[in-house]
């Protein structure tokens, strides 16, 4: 027998682009991430410096070349007036609105902190924050749109 008998073999297309909805939540997802590790770096007590690359042109030659750099994290939280831990959630440079007029999330302690973004992933993979994500990403594309 041989070895290609023993797979399940399938007519299948693979789709050609994710639907616009899915790429931004998808974002989103990333930045959680981010936030989740740079939490769980505060907890430990060490820094979280993710790196990302940028092309710089060097002066003397005119030549472009990929420079790795550390990227800066902003957290999303912020120790309130009653010494309860708040947190935004950003898209961008822009605040979700997650409830009529709210938009921020309280939280509690410091150690509850991983367990709600876990809970707010959560929440972006089943779509329950899809309008709010609309809405923000229609008001970013809007400031680029040239004004005749």
């Amino acid at each position: 027998m041989s070895a290609i008998a023993n797979l399940k073999i399938v007519a299948a297309k693979r789709p050609g682009a994710l639907p616009q909805i899915v790429q931004r939540r998808n974002r989103l997802i990333a930045q959680i991430w981010e936030q989740t590790e740079l939490a769980k770096a505060q907890q430990a007590g060490t820094s979280f410096a993710p790196t990302k690359f940028r092309s710089v042109k060097d002066a003397e030659t005119g030549e472009r070349r990929n420079v790795e750099m550390q990227k800066r994290i902003r957290a999303w939280w912020w120790t309130a007036e009653n010494g309860r831990i708040h947190m935004h959630v950003k898209y961008g440079a822009k605040t979700l609105e997650l409830a009529k007029g709210k938009t921020a999330i309280e939280i509690g302690t410091l150690a509850d902190l991983i367990p709600t973004l876990d809970m707010l992933k959560a929440a972006i993979v089943a779509g329950e924050l899809d309008a709010q994500i609309d809405a923000v990403s229609d008001q970013m594309r809007s400031g680029f749109i040239s004004k005749k």
